[in-house]
């Protein structure tokens, strides 16, 4: 039997900020933005070639904006996603570089904690 993570809820205060962040300056794809009622707004995004997306919305997670840390996606070319990050105002790090890859790290607007990981070749 398979099990799959594809969603995680991102805990933000303002919705249409976090999916214009995600969306225009990180580059994810918005597949889903349904308001059921006044209490309850269902936004999905999915990065490019991943299989699981975030969700964000109002009444989509019960947790404080910004909590969500060590969210992580893995690239081909950390330094090159790094460098459409910069040019689309993301507030990313230098390239760091540890024994299991290289890593640059930035948040969304309320703080939740993002990281980019390049695999290193094995052997």
């Amino acid at each position: 039997m398979d099990w799959k993570l594809e969603l995680v809820a991102v805990p933000v205060s303002d919705v249409d900020r976090a999916k214009d962040f995600y969306t225009r300056q990180v580059g994810f794809n918005a597949d889903h933005d349904h308001t059921v009622s006044d209490d309850i707004r269902f936004v999905q995004l999915t990065p490019p070639g991943s299989a699981c997306s975030i969700a964000l919305g109002k009444g989509v997670i019960d947790a404080e904006p910004g909590s969500v840390k060590g969210l992580q996606m893995v690239v081909d070319d950390v330094a090159a996603a790094r460098a459409r990050l910069i040019e689309n105002e993301v507030d990313a790090s230098e390239v760091q570089d540890f024994p299991w890859g290289l890593f640059v790290f930035f948040s969304d607007p309320d703080g939740n904690g993002w990281a980019l990981q390049q695999m290193k070749p094995q052997g």
